[in-house]
Parts: C-alpha cells; structure tokens; sequence
C-alpha cells in the first residue's frame, strides 16, 4: 500500500520558497521568524521538539537532498559536533550574531547608521544584494533588519549544506541553534513537572 505523506512532510517546499522570495525582495526575509518563534512557543507550551521532528523545512529538505539527490556521503556524524560543548556553543555564538545584527538595526533606526544593502555570508563576507530592495519603501531599519536577517538564515542553511555533503543528511540537526534552545526548555519542563510531582506525592 502506497504511503499517504502528511502535509507537514511538504515543508521543505516552504524553505526553497522563503529563499526565493528573499532573493527577489529582501523584506520578503521577515518571514523567517515563524521559524524561529514556532519551535520556541511549541517547546514552551506543549514541552516538545514536534517543529524539530515534523514541521522543520530545513531538515526535511536536507533529508530529500541527502536521500532521494543522494548529495549526502552518509558518512556518520562526528561525535563532536553533537556534543553538549559544541551545540551549546555554537548556540552563543550564533545568538551573538544575532544580537549583533539587532544592533546594526538599532543602529539605522535610531540614524546613526545608514542602511547597508548587503548580505553578509559566513559573518564575514559582504555581498551587494541591492536589486532586492528599491530604498524608501519602508524604514530603512525595517529593511535593514531583513538585510541581516537573510543573511544569517541564508549562511546558517549553508552550513547545513556542507555538513549534508560531508555527513548524514541532517547532520546541522545536531547542533542546530533552534535544536539547541528547544531542548534546553523541554528539558526545563521536564525537570519542573518531575519537581511539581514529587511535591504532590
């Protein structure tokens, strides 16, 4: 019998699509913040990692890469990279940068700064990307936010492609920031609800 998918296994569609509206038009980067709002209001009001296992796009579509493109060596994944040392700090230097690029945004909203029409791949390497926005059409912060913002979802996917080639399809799950903040606050509830029992009993 031929298996019937659910429609959370289509999301992979959402992630090619979220990349190619931002190529066109960078305010279309916005967007982005479902993916990282849901996994955190999942694991904080139903204690789990549902958006990590079923509704995670990036995942899915390093999977189809990996498996059915056979882009993936396969090879297993290091154990380092999905040690507690590793996620966790690669969970502070990626929310580094995050913090970094809202500042860059409060840097433009507040006119200390202009507005910077450029990606910034790898934290490091500047790429003009001017044709996708057309200046003035909202707050230069606004549009600076979807700057930064792009960039970071467009390197963090990159990454997530070279450790697909090297490894096993979803590799970059090990030690994806996402991953790694979900898991601290299931684990979080986890240990209140052990706590909370163990009062009642």
């Amino acid at each position: 019998m031929k298996k019937r998918h659910r429609w959370y296994e289509w999301l992979w569609i959402w992630e090619l699509l979220y990349f190619s509206l931002g190529f066109f038009h960078i305010l279309f980067a916005w967007l982005g913040l479902l993916d990282f709002l849901l996994p955190l209001l999942l694991a904080i009001f139903g204690g789990n990692k549902f958006f990590c296992n079923h509704l995670c796009g990036r995942g899915q579509l390093f999977q189809l890469l990996g498996t059915k493109g056979r882009c993936s060596r396969n090879h297993p994944t290091p154990r380092w990279m999905s040690s507690r040392a590793f996620r966790y700090g690669f969970l502070i230097f990626f929310m580094t940068m995050f913090g970094n690029m809202l500042f860059q945004t409060w840097l433009v909203f507040g006119g200390s700064r202009g507005l910077r029409e450029v990606l910034k791949l790898f934290w490091t390497i500047r790429v003009p990307w001017g044709w996708s926005y057309t200046a003035g059409t909202v707050p230069d912060w606004i549009a600076q936010f979807s700057f930064g913002f792009y960039s970071m979802m467009l390197t963090s996917t990159l990454i997530g492609l070279i450790v697909m080639l090297l490894y096993k399809p979803r590799s970059w799950c090990t030690f994806c920031p996402m991953g790694s903040m979900t898991q601290s606050i299931c684990e979080w509830k986890h240990r209140e609800l052990l706590h909370f029992e163990e009062k009642s009993a």
